[in-house]
């Protein structure tokens, strides 16, 4: 008979290695485009040549989907794995544990470019550590992620565990994004460095306090202790079959992929919307994610309170909608008549909302679905929900520094900003876009099938 897992200390400790990933996953999407492809007033030298292909792609941009190729084998097989290993640590520790030193390594050896100076060679090293840091985190992510509905027995836990683990997330966001404002600091510290040399060891340093929290529930949480694991028997084809043929399942991976799409689009962008549409100094960016992401937890009470009154669908709804006139007020930056500052804090105060519905509610959508199959399958296969929940998120992640790094063709800098603008109007069309797909989504009814 398992414990249960109620405190909230241990619920906090779960929680830190959510923030230890999404900080490894965030350092990428926050910096790559800006380190390897900076704007030209930025200190920064341009790692790599700017290369079209047809017109609209970049081979950056082609280059930055080649790890969700990856991913796409690797995320149920390693979820396949996890859900039918029998390891006296537990189905999901044991590959946790793996992940870790590999995780730090390619994270940061993806800033330390084989030449600093612009140079096709950097493609190629592109690729080979994307392959290495993107295989190590799906060996963290997909068990982690699966230990939640293991873990948390009810709805109402779940959804506790749901905010938890959306303030861990949103948290990891925030640290991530402090890398400018930590290169600043360390030109203060050390003299004579480049400002390459500044960035990569801000790098290093944030991905360092990932490592630290991944570790966390790897020593603090006894799976055995909590988790009545049984491993299942079917094949993966069979297990991923029945997992995307979930209908249900499958409109709400296209709306979660969508708002990660958006997301990334507003990480990779945030520094030349500040920089360049705004004319402000980079390290406001840091700190006006970091105050969208305070106020959003402001909000954590009202969205359990109204998920548990109204459901999860009208405010998953509503979020995007918002979300869509958000990109739509960010193409506009600079041609207000207002203050700059008054702009971006407007930014901040605008997206709070959504990030908080959107940060909550999808883990507690996933874990309900989970356990509906489960119960009417007899089959837990948390693991494989996951991975394809993962792996979605991936996609948008990288389909939306992919596609900002093609709107980069068309302007990046001061005077030449179309791109940019573009690529915040794009955001707005997949917001609404999946606005309109969550509308067919079905909430989960206990005993009622998907």
């Amino acid at each position: 008979m398992t414990e249960e897992f109620k405190s909230y200390p241990k619920i906090i400790v779960y929680g830190l290695g959510m923030a230890g990933w999404s900080i490894m996953i965030n350092i990428i999407s926050v910096m790559i485009i800006y380190f390897y492809l900076p704007p030209t007033d930025s200190g920064l030298p341009a790692l790599i040549p700017q290369v079209s292909l047809f017109g609209i792609f970049t081979l950056f941009s082609l280059v930055l989907a080649s790890g969700r190729i990856l991913d796409a084998v690797t995320d149920p097989l390693i979820a396949w794995l996890s859900d039918r290993s029998g390891f006296k640590m537990g189905r999901r520790i044991p590959f946790m544990l793996m992940a870790l030193l590999p995780s730090l390594l390619f994270c940061v050896l993806i800033f330390v470019p084989l030449h600093s100076t612009e140079s096709s060679g950097n493609y190629f090293w592109l690729l080979f550590t994307q392959a290495g840091f993107y295989l190590s985190l799906t060996l963290y992510s997909v068990p982690y992620n699966a230990l939640m509905p293991e873990l948390a027995k009810t709805k109402d836990q779940k959804l506790l565990f749901s905010a938890v683990l959306s303030l861990m997330f949103v948290l990891g966001i925030i640290i991530s994004s402090q890398i400018p404002l930590v290169a600043e600091l360390l030109h203060s510290v050390f003299i004579g460095l480049s400002e390459q040399n500044y960035y990569q060891y801000s790098i290093a340093l944030v991905a360092g306090v990932g490592f630290l929290l991944m570790l966390m529930p790897i020593l603090f949480i006894s799976e055995r202790r909590y988790c009545e694991s049984k491993p299942v028997k079917t094949s993966i084809t069979s297990s991923l079959y029945s997992t995307l043929k979930n209908k249900n399942f499958a409109l709400f991976l296209i709306a979660d992929a969508a708002f990660f799409l958006a997301l990334a689009l507003i990480s990779s962008g945030i520094f030349y919307y500040v920089t360049v549409l705004l004319g402000l100094s980079g390290s406001l960016g840091s700190r006006v994610l970091a105050l969208m992401i305070v106020l959003s937890l402001l909000f954590y009470p009202l969205v359990v309170k109204l998920a548990r009154k109204y459901g999860k669908r009208p405010l998953v709804v509503f979020s995007f909608f918002l979300f869509s006139f958000l990109f739509l007020v960010i193409s506009g930056f600079g041609r207000y008549s207002v203050p700059a500052i008054y702009q971006l804090y407007f930014l901040a105060i605008l997206a709070a909302f959504p990030v908080a519905v959107l940060g909550i509610l999808p883990f507690t959508i996933v874990a309900e679905i989970a356990e509906d199959e489960g119960q009417r399958t007899g089959e837990q296969k948390e693991g494989m929900f996951y991975a394809a929940r993962t792996f979605s998120d991936k996609l948008g992640q990288t389909l939306g520094v992919m596609i900002f790094a093609m709107f980069t063709l068309f302007g990046k800098d001061q005077g030449d900003d179309l791109g940019i603008r573009l690529s915040a109007l794009m955001g707005m069309a997949v917001c609404i876009f999946a606005g309109f797909i969550f509308l067919f989504f079905r909430e989960i009814k206990k005993g009622s099938p998907v």
